[in-house]
């Protein structure tokens, strides 16, 4: 078996991309708030998204290692829940409910016509600027299908109500 040559800025597999800078320091620096508890994961993730944007694939390995998990496990809690971004998002992010209720009132369609209208598909972030995520439940579920606009919620959503929150969210 022939070994991937690795990096030598973050130990990763070439064409893995590395982090951007400051954001190893800033993992280590997270991580040591929390006092290097694996049961503060979550929180870990959620600030270092908060400073950087995004959860860098490239800063995982600088987790588990001050966690004391595995590359893998930690790995494992950034892919399972959707608030975690591996890439950097749009300035303006619209969040559009998958759960049941509100594919009971056309959040599947809803889907498809702003992503075929912005060019991308769901997790893809347009050339404008506009990131378009999945989430599993707004608690709108009465006023579906609910969708977010930079944490504006809009009940009964459709691809005109998104167009115009989008448009208020850049002025």
């Amino acid at each position: 078996m022939i070994e991937a040559e690795k990096s030598p800025q973050n130990g990763l597999p070439n064409g893995l991309p590395t982090a951007p800078a400051g954001a190893v320091a800033e993992a280590t620096a997270i991580c040591a708030r929390h006092r290097n508890d694996p049961a503060a994961l979550l929180e870990i993730l959620h600030d270092l998204q908060d400073q950087t944007g995004y959860v860098p694939e490239a800063v995982l390995p600088t987790i588990a290692s001050a966690l004391n998990l595995s590359r893998a496990e930690v790995h494992g809690v950034v892919s399972f829940y959707h608030d975690y971004r591996r890439a950097p998002a749009g300035p303006v992010v619209v969040k559009l409910c998958r759960a049941e209720a509100c594919q009971s009132m056309g959040a599947l369609a809803l889907i498809e016509t702003v992503c075929a209208a912005r060019g991308i598909a769901l997790g893809g972030t347009s050339e404008d600027g506009v990131t378009i995520e999945p989430v599993y439940c707004l608690g709108n579920c009465g006023l579906a299908p609910a969708a977010m606009v930079n944490g504006r919620l809009i009940g009964r959503a459709d691809a005109g109500r998104l167009d115009t929150a989008v448009r208020e969210a850049r002025s």
